[in-house]
């Protein structure tokens, strides 16, 4: 369940920020706009380093917008306990999770949060510089 947990988990980040970039293109720069159009196939294949430029780029903001979607991700996950019998591989190793749907849940809940809240984050981040302006 823990190896489960971790994955469906280290999948949100690059997912969510590619999800963000779809919903609000204006809120990210033209290079983080191209590497959101690939970063949910690492998500999909738990490559989390889909998500480092990101983080980088703009840590206060997109760190703890991760960390909240991986937190309900992993806590969806162990409360439907779903399991896995594989370290890595994402959605390529299917046939190696109990609970098929409830793993999907999880990443697709945790996700929405991420999302959501990186994007309110940035937006709030743009008002406040605007008016500054």
């Amino acid at each position: 369940q823990i190896m489960a947990a971790v994955m469906a988990s280290g999948m949100v980040a690059p997912i969510a920020l590619s999800l963000a970039t779809f919903i609000r293109k204006s809120l990210f720069t033209p290079a983080e706009q191209e590497n959101g159009k690939s970063a949910w196939l690492l998500g999909l294949s738990f490559v989390s380093e889909g998500a480092i430029p990101f983080a980088a780029a703009d840590p206060f903001r997109v760190i703890p917008s991760m960390m909240a979607g991986g937190a309900v991700t992993g806590a969806i996950s162990m409360a439907l306990s779903v399991g896995s019998r594989a370290p890595h591989g994402g959605v390529f190793v299917f046939f190696a999770i109990d609970r098929v749907w409830a793993f999907i849940l999880a990443i697709v809940v945790g996700t929405i949060v991420a999302a959501l809240l990186v994007t309110i984050f940035k937006a709030s981040a743009k008002r406040k510089a605007e008016a500054t302006a």
